[in-house]
């Protein structure tokens, strides 16, 4: 079985679970799991955690993002992007300087209602579904944070942005809020995920790719190991009289690492043993003088 994350670019007309499927297929494993959807047509990087890297899929998750975007304003839509039914268009007669300035009034955090096509459950029923039905509920805004808002482009009705931002957020409603502030509405017309977390769009592979390297035996190359993804952690070896220990996801005393180093309070490290075998993601804890297991992937 392979352990560690593929950094997919998914193509347009997939959905996430698809890749995953068609990885399964490719891979002949199951233990695979992907780090949050993407719109079937969007694009980009999704990263897909094989093994025990299935455990960081959470971790992943909760990383933050960046997108390249394309506003197409005079445009409402159902679905708020360009694949949904149109609800309302009308004459576009904003600036271009207002426009860069509405479109830098959302950076910072700001309370997002998520939109009804979203995976999102209400009552235990995915939005999308109810949505499909006619049906449409409250939902609750969530705060979500935009880090930055980098135009590339205006030509309007459509403007081309990057927007760098924190878990949750949705780009379909950020385009359709743009637009409602500008009083002329707006939609998503394109969709390309470039980061998530480590994952850069420049390094991401295609499925054919993958498939390509499945047969020719060379898929550890585009492997990242579970470890790199905690790469700013320092890293701790721990002595050969801690193997028990480790190897039950014990907690061990700072005494018992090879090198004393001085951590701070709360610390979070890597755990090796001596053959370099990695244990998990631990926690110092300055009062109790010793490191707590937060996160283990070692498995016999």
């Amino acid at each position: 079985m392979i352990h560690g994350v593929i950094n997919v670019y998914k193509e347009k007309g997939y959905t996430s679970h698809d890749v995953v499927a068609k990885l399964r297929g490719i891979l002949k494993q199951k233990k695979i799991g992907h780090t949050g959807t993407l719109d079937p047509d969007a694009q980009g990087v999704l990263p897909v955690c094989l093994g025990r890297a299935t455990k960081v899929c959470d971790l992943l998750t909760n990383k933050n993002k960046t997108y390249r975007a394309v506003l197409l304003l005079g445009t409402v839509t159902d679905t708020q992007d360009t694949s949904g039914k149109v609800l309302d268009q009308r004459e576009v007669t904003v600036t271009e300087d207002e426009v860069r300035s509405v479109l830098q009034s959302f950076v910072g955090s700001y309370d997002q209602i998520p939109p009804m096509y979203s995976a999102l459950k209400v009552n235990g029923r995915k939005l999308y579904e109810l949505a499909r039905e006619g049906k449409e509920v409250e939902r609750k805004p969530r705060s979500v944070t935009i880090f930055q808002i980098e135009v590339e482009s205006v030509c309007l009705p459509r403007v081309e942005m990057t927007v760098h931002c924190s878990k949750g957020t949705y780009i379909r409603t950020l385009c359709h809020d743009i637009g409602a502030k500008l009083g002329c509405g707006g939609c998503m017309e394109e969709l390309l995920r470039t980061r998530v977390g480590p994952f850069d769009v420049e390094d991401s592979l295609a499925l054919s790719e993958i498939e390509r390297r499945a047969r020719e035996g060379s898929l550890e190359e585009i492997v990242t190991a579970v470890d790199q993804l905690f790469a700013e952690y320092r890293a701790v070896t721990a002595r050969q009289t801690c193997q028990k220990l480790l190897e039950n996801g014990n907690p061990f005393l700072l005494g018992s690492q090879i090198e004393t180093i001085d951590f701070k309070d709360q610390e979070q490290v890597r755990v090796y043993d001596e053959r370099r075998t990695f244990y998990g993601i631990y926690r110092f804890e300055k009062e109790r003088n010793g490191f707590w297991p937060v996160k283990l992937f070692f498995e016999r």
